[in-house]
């Protein structure tokens, strides 16, 4: 079962197109954890058992377990052990280098650290890209369109656009996907456009603020896996107290019914 196998199953059987961003950072962790190793894993192992029924998909983010050393690297190969099997993990790497060294980096997140798909940067080209394609049975999801101020900087007015238009092309396995911020759903409508019937990984609609009818609406394609819907913070940091994984759960749950609420709208 490749990836977007695994992934319809998994909708299909939860009725829930959320994924759940692992982002730890100390700051926003409860006090009463410990800060250590296994404080850290025990923190993020109580929210993926108390979201994992509302959960799609779960993607730790790999810079906020790497900034913490092998400690760090540690509970990140641990957590991904943890999630059931399932629930697909994106890893969500950002990574996009030389040809022989993405096919390092892509060794590296499948065969290593066991994800099932993987986030990429698209600036140096197909050649960097291909070392993840090859996986077939994994999905790759290549930036296109973020939110952050900087995006201005080379991605519009149109570069993001061309970017969907060369994912679209490259999807020769049908294993490709790509990130779309929440944050402009017009540019969200014209990528579908361009893009035709791939998933989008959208993060930005929970601390960020970005609409989400208006979201769903730009994203959606009549397919099966039109997008998965990102958050992260607004579920790992619901709380600060000692019910941190209820009210994670709770938020979770509150975004997933909000998703299918709209979906029945549409």
């Amino acid at each position: 079962m490749n990836f977007f196998e695994k992934l319809e199953t998994r909708i299909y059987s939860s009725q829930t197109y959320l994924c759940v961003g692992l982002d730890p950072v100390w700051e926003r962790i409860p006090k009463h954890i410990p800060r250590t190793q296994f404080g850290l894993l025990d923190f993020l192992d109580q929210i993926v058992e108390k979201t994992k029924n509302y959960a799609a998909v779960f993607k730790p983010n790999f810079a906020y377990f790497e900034s913490l050393g092998v400690s760090g690297m540690e509970v990140l190969r641990e957590i991904i052990d943890r999630i059931p099997q399932e629930i697909p993990v994106i890893g969500d790497a950002k990574r996009g280098d030389v040809e022989h060294s993405s096919a390092l980096y892509a060794k590296a997140v499948f065969e290593k650290l066991k994800c099932d798909a993987v986030t990429v940067n698209p600036y140096l080209g197909r050649d960097s890209l291909m070392p993840f394609f090859d996986y077939t049975n994994k999905g790759v999801f290549v930036l296109c369109l973020t939110s952050n101020p900087g995006a201005s900087d080379f991605q519009f007015p149109e570069l993001f656009l061309k970017i969907g238009a060369k994912v679209s092309k490259w999807n020769v396995s049908g294993n490709a996907g790509i990130v779309v911020g929440a944050s402009r759903p017009e540019c969200i409508y014209e990528l579908r456009k361009i893009c035709g019937k791939m998933p989008f990984l959208i993060p930005g609609v929970g601390a960020q603020g970005g609409n989400l009818e208006r979201t769903l609406v730009s994203a959606d394609d009549n397919s099966k896996i039109p997008y998965l819907i990102n958050a992260s913070r607004s579920i790992l940091y619901a709380s600060s107290n000692e019910d941190y994984a209820l009210h994670a759960s709770n938020a979770a749950k509150e975004l997933r019914d909000k998703i299918n609420l709209c979906r029945s709208s549409l």
